[in-house]
């Protein structure tokens, strides 16, 4: 019979650490645990497998599986010693979610599940403490409430605020049993309303309905777009975990904790978490109480204290990994409740990954693997103006829960946030945050709560998003109804509304009010440097360039270790307002002799511009791509233009003149060439742009262009040439689907190049002229397009709208739908259509290298920063991978990985 549940506990396991495609990484971590000897509340793990047989069969868990449950129970009830649902000594459980990847707080847990009338009684006799009993009882009812019945957790907290107003308790803890006894009353009252039915009393159907609502938040909005975030699949469904329960809450010798073997924000090497003494660990992860640093355990009990810093560096020794746990402390008695390899920030995970080599745990080659790619991404963020963040007003400092800085406007509700983000930066700020504010946090740029410690929802989920976060700041009074916060700034009370500017550093958990300056980081930190130098040993030779139109961003792309230059958009450069009015004359041009005079003017600014980049590269290649958009682009728009011809005849001198300034030109001119450039507009105006006359289109029409674009490259490359540096210009011609278009356009740039290069007596200045392909017929005829063109560069953002029919700027109208309806895995403009797209890509690199084996391959479209579109383009034999200056580390790691991947396949085929 095949196996469902596997039992752990008492120094035994059926499973192990490596099982967590079945176990999940909690009941991987349980078991292995266990194995170890280590002190684990003992229980069972439903498999991940359990939870698709529940949804394929229509929400239900197979009668095999109830009955090894039942046996499991058993089991579980014989180790302990006391049966589920005794009325004398019952048998408590806690039911827990975890699948193989961590999700912090997207699915459900549920606490002292077992309870009901008749076994709270028995409890609160048998360990002689009422209180303690009925507290346990109000948490199963709201947690059973809110998990198996849907009810809001809002319900059930007014009905709790409610009773402590009324007896003027300030704490939790300062209500008696006879208060608990009356709220528990309440939340059946509740649950009665809600449901229409009682409270369940029978303890086995609760288990059933506890196990089924945990595998039914596996499919919850929050857990599917959180999967959706981190590319998670669907398919590999969540255990759920059966506990024997531990009590923090027994009293002042009992409590509860999370923490980590070493600081997730920072990566220094520190024991770090937190606790709360008579307490449950809802308490702790959910924000309700604001609870202290992990250190401050030592004293309060020292010898739980001293076990726990044993096991916790024996388990990350064992795992040789930063370790999340979970604790309990029951009467003195420490209990290990969950391990697993935590989640940590990019910034902590290159420092971690750093430090474990020099340790010795591990060596270079799995540290390379330790860090994602994207993580790398923080590594990057900005920093607060020291000189700027002087003038704001601090109004907190508080917990430091995930680095960098974060400038926005303060949106109370994720709703608000998702809207006030598509018109520009945006904090969340809550009293806590919950699960279901993930798409708030998501759009957000920081995170700002008022409780809430550094194991908070808010500083977990923050932390794996990379959002700068600050939680716990209590000087910070929230109110999420009226949308604002209330604040002291020296000692008065000032309300911050909705859309009002605030400044936050995850770094140092200080918040400001207004806007302040950041800074760029600082690519050179030794941690990054180390980092970064070992992943290149692995990435070999495979390129890494950047996407680059100006000297700035040249520079900048070399900062991140860029080695040349896959992209120049040439036409960046004529949006310069010096150099638009004579763009826009070169297009109102009648005749060719007009057109180069406008061209000749261009032509000393694109050879400033490209010198600039040819210096930057001193050493490495830049490819230049000639126009691409259509000529309308450089004009002003139609609509807005008719608005001004017909305001024009009323207009006052002063709006005559913003005119003029707007157009480049002077207020004579107005009346006779806005008319004109009506005229030109309308006569360029064309029903698909994408698809019309752009690209190598215009260079065929308009020779000239592409004459000028060439003599700018090849005068720049000289000018550098003679100034010592080396250079290597790749001209790039665009949009081609038919070799004869390359060939027309490449006769242009050779004959120039040849002129003046003769002319300067470098004729022996290597250059290449290559193509994008972007256009399907090129990919289906690249051996004939390879037999004139020296390199490929794929422009994937076009070859995927060409390819799959599908606009980019209008694909997010109907986005959503084809996500949800899984008829895309993904995005195809953030990540590459392997299946369709790709097997193009394939298809072109194939027939390239057939006609012309030293064919230089890249891609230059956004994808290039994509780590599993990087992973396919070192798989499918490129050399090299182009992207935005800030994501060309990612791509160096990301490069990095795919080698050893590539490796291990290899040496696995030889050894098969």
């Amino acid at each position: 019979m095949k196996k469902y549940v596997y039992s752990f506990g008492g120094g035994t396991s059926d499973g192990d650490g490596k099982m967590r495609d079945t176990l999940g990484g909690k009941g991987a971590g349980l078991a292995e645990m266990s194995r170890a000897g280590v002190p684990v509340p003992p229980g069972f793990t439903i498999s991940t497998e359990v939870c698709n047989l529940f949804f394929e069969n229509g929400n239900k868990v197979p009668g095999e599986v109830d009955d090894q449950i039942h046996e499991a129970l058993k089991k579980l009830e014989g180790h302990m010693g006391k049966k589920l649902g005794d009325a004398n000594d019952p048998l408590l459980l806690s039911v827990r979610s975890g699948a193989k990847f961590s999700m912090p707080g997207m699915m459900n847990t549920i606490l002292n599940l077992g309870l009901n009338d008749e076994t709270t009684e028995g409890l609160a006799k048998k360990t002689g403490n009422p209180r303690f009993a009925y507290d346990c009882y109000r948490r199963f009812i709201q947690m059973f409430g809110e998990v198996a019945f849907g009810i809001e957790m809002e319900k059930f907290d007014h009905a709790f605020d409610e009773r402590k107003k009324k007896v003027k308790a300030k704490l939790d803890t300062d209500l008696s049993a006879q208060d608990l006894k009356a709220i528990v009353d309440e939340y059946k009252k509740i649950v009665k309303k809600e449901t229409g039915k009682p409270f369940p009393q029978d303890a086995v159907q609760q288990l059933m309905k506890a196990r089924d609502a945990v595998f039914n938040s596996w499919n919850t909005p929050k857990a599917i777009y959180y999967r959706r975030m981190e590319k998670i699949p669907d398919s590999i469904g969540t255990a759920a975990n059966v506990q024997a329960m531990v009590f923090g809450n027994m009293g002042e010798t009992s409590g509860t904790g999370v923490g980590f073997t070493r600081n997730p924000s920072t990566g220094e090497k520190i024991f770090y978490g937190e606790f709360l003494v008579n307490a449950q660990g809802e308490d702790v992860v959910a924000g309700i109480r604001t609870p202290q640093p992990i250190a401050e355990l030592e004293k309060v009990m020292p010898k739980a204290y001293a076990q726990l810093r044993e096991i916790t560096s024996s388990l990350e020794k064992h795992y040789k990994d930063v370790q999340d746990f979970e604790f309990t402390i029951e009467d003195g008695k420490l209990y290990m409740l969950q391990t697993r390899n935590g989640k940590r920030t990019g910034p902590a995970a290159v420092r971690i990954a750093v430090d474990m080599v020099e340790e010795g745990v591990i060596g270079k080659r799995e540290a390379v693997l330790r860090v994602a790619p994207a993580q790398l991404d923080q590594l990057l963020h900005p920093v607060l103006d020291p000189a700027d963040r002087k003038k704001l007003k601090k109004v907190a400092t508080a917990n430091a829960a995930s680095p960098g800085a974060a400038v926005g406007r303060a949106a109370f509700s994720s709703e608000d946030a998702v809207e006030l983000s598509a018109k520009g930066p945006v904090i969340l700020v809550r009293k806590e945050t919950t699960p279901d504010d993930i798409h708030g946090m998501d759009v957000s740029k920081g995170i700002l709560t008022a409780v809430g410690g550094l194991t908070s929802h808010a500083a977990v989920v923050a932390r794996g998003m990379g959002r700068p976060c600050v939680v716990g700041a209590s000087s910070i009074e929230v109110n999420e109804r009226n949308k604002t916060m209330t604040v002291a700034i020296d000692g008065k009370k000032q309300v911050v509304k909705e859309g009002e500017w605030i400044s936050l550093d995850g770094s140092t958990g200080e918040v400001y009010l207004g806007q302040c300056k950041t800074n760029e980081p600082d690519p050179k930190s030794h941690y990054f440097a180390v980092f970064m130098q070992w992943a290149d040993e692995f990435r070999g030779s495979f390129g890494v360039r950047a996407n680059a139109d100006i000297p700035r961003d040249a520079k900048q792309a070399r900062l991140f270790g860029a080695e040349g230059i896959g992209l120049c958009r040439t036409e960046h450069m004529f949006f310069a307002e010096d150099r638009i009015p004579h763009m826009q004359a070169m297009i109102l041009a009648r005749d060719e002799k007009t057109r180069k005079q406008g061209l000749a003017k261009l032509l000393p600014m694109q050879r400033k511009d490209f010198a600039g980049l040819f210096e930057a590269m001193d050493g490495f290649p830049v490819v230049i791509r000639t126009l691409d958009p259509p000529l309308h682009e450089f004009l002003p728009k139609r609509e807005n233009l008719m608005v001004d011809i017909a305001k024009l005849p009323h207009a006052d001198s002063r709006t005559k003149k913003e005119m003029a300034a707007n157009y480049g030109m002077s207020v004579g001119e107005l009346k006779k060439r806005l008319p004109e450039l009506l005229h030109r507009v309308e006569e360029l105006h064309e029903f698909n742009p994408m698809l019309g006359h752009r690209g190598c289109r215009l260079g065929i029409t308009y020779p000239e262009i592409t004459e000028m674009q060439a003599r700018a490259v090849f005068e720049a490359a000289v000018q550098v040439a003679k100034k010592g540096k080396k250079v290597i210009p790749e001209v790039m011609i665009p949009l081609i689907g038919n070799v004869k278009e390359l060939e027309n356009q490449k006769a242009i740039v050779v004959r120039v190049a040849e002129e003046v290069l003769g002319k300067a007596g470098m004729k022996d200045l290597k250059y290449m002229v290559g193509t994008m392909i972007e256009i399907p017929r090129a990919a289906l005829t690249a051996d004939e397009v390879a037999k004139e063109a020296e390199f490929f560069s794929f422009g994937t953002n076009d070859l995927t709208q060409t390819t799959m029919g599908l606009s980019r700027d209008d694909y997010t109208k109907f986005s959503k739908e084809y996500q949800d309806l899984k008829i895309f895995k993904g995005d195809p403009f953030a990540a590459i259509d392997q299946e369709g797209v790709g097997k193009l890509i394939e298809y072109a690199v194939k027939l390239g290298r057939q006609a012309r084996p030293d064919l230089e391959i890249g891609i230059c479209g956004e994808h290039g920063g994509d780590p599993s579109s990087v992973e396919f383009c070192y798989r499918v034999g490129m050399n090299y991978v182009s992207c935005s200056p800030y994501r060309v580390p990612i791509a160096r790691l990301a490069a990095a990985q795919a080698a050893i991947a590539s490796e291990d396949k290899s040496e696995a085929m030889r050894t098969a």
